[in-house]
């Protein structure tokens, strides 16, 4: 499965025996499906109908659906005016502008009156409502296919952003890993210098138990877990990116995880050059994670 960016836009228009249908679809972030539609009067039964299509088919993102409805000429009824009463109106106004100097009254007046003009429903057959309603769904397949393609584009183009920032962070802890600093022939020189200076000034301390703690320290500042670590999560981010599909709450959990060793890897570095890498890493790290905040 292909990688999907959780914002795009699409537009399909049908035509269904001299109705035009026309659906926009667009979507943008969000922690889940989250659906809003706007339908035209008289069409609100297919809102259950759409809701699950669209809940079915995406895994994540704000989605917003617009149908417009637009009927032919033809299909149209043709307006009603009561012709008898509106010829009443009419002497009626003449009266009054007669008798009290009223305005005279215009036909577009008398025609807005209840009851002068009347546009009758149009009689729609259930299997007619049935046809138009397959029809809309048809179109939203479509408009829902170019959605989903929007998406896969911008999709593909995270996946090269977030793949170039594993590849980033593979070359900092490679370089952490080698890092002359590390070696233990200058982790022992570098302490033994810092107990020499200690004991120069003070000779109450004790060395026995300063050469003790000075190991620990040593031991505490090793980074090969963290380094293992960051091996084993670059690994784990290329499977995610490789496999595709809606990835992006476990590749955000990944970030997380990307912080927590760089975070560790900078309180325990004892020396300039690891802990100048630990801050490149979390830099990275988190470039990484706002690029997955896009991510279905």
């Amino acid at each position: 499965m292909n990688l999907q960016s959780m914002t795009g836009f699409a537009r399909a228009v049908a035509e269904h025996e001299g109705t035009s249908i026309a659906w926009e679809v667009k979507s943008v972030n969000g922690k889940s499906v989250e659906v809003r539609l706007r339908l035209p009067q008289g069409f609100e039964r297919l809102e259950p109908a759409v809701r699950q299509i669209l809940q079915k088919r995406f895994a994540r993102g704000n989605f917003q659906a617009t149908l417009t409805i637009g009927r032919a000429v033809g299909a149209q009824a043709q307006p009603v005016v009561n012709e008898a009463f509106l010829k009443d109106l009419a002497g009626l106004a003449k009266r009054l502008q007669e008798q009290f100097g009223v305005a005279a009254a215009t036909s577009d007046g008398l025609l807005s009156l209840r009851g002068v003009l009347d546009i009758p429903e149009t009689v729609e057959t259930e299997e007619a409502r049935a046809a138009l309603d397959a029809a809309i769904m048809v179109a939203l397949e479509v408009a829902l296919n170019g959605l989903e393609q929007a998406r896969q584009g911008e999709g593909a183009a995270l996946a090269l952003l977030l793949s170039g920032h594993i590849d980033t962070i593979e070359v900092l802890t490679l370089r952490a890993e080698v890092d002359p600093s590390r070696e233990t022939t200058v982790i022992r020189e570098r302490i033994a210098e810092q107990v020499r200076l200690l004991m120069d000034a003070s000779a109450n301390l004790d060395a026995t138990r300063l050469h003790m703690e000075a190991a620990f320290l040593a031991t505490k500042a090793d980074i090969r877990e963290e380094i293992d670590r960051l091996k084993t999560h670059v690994a784990s981010g290329r499977a995610l990116l490789l496999g595709g599909g809606a990835v992006g709450r476990k590749l955000d959990f990944l970030a997380q995880e990307f912080n927590r060793e760089s975070n560790t890897l900078c309180s325990k570095s004892n020396a300039a050059a690891v802990t100048a890498i630990g801050l490149d890493l979390k830099a990275v790290v988190d470039q990484f994670r706002e690029q997955i905040q896009n991510l279905e």
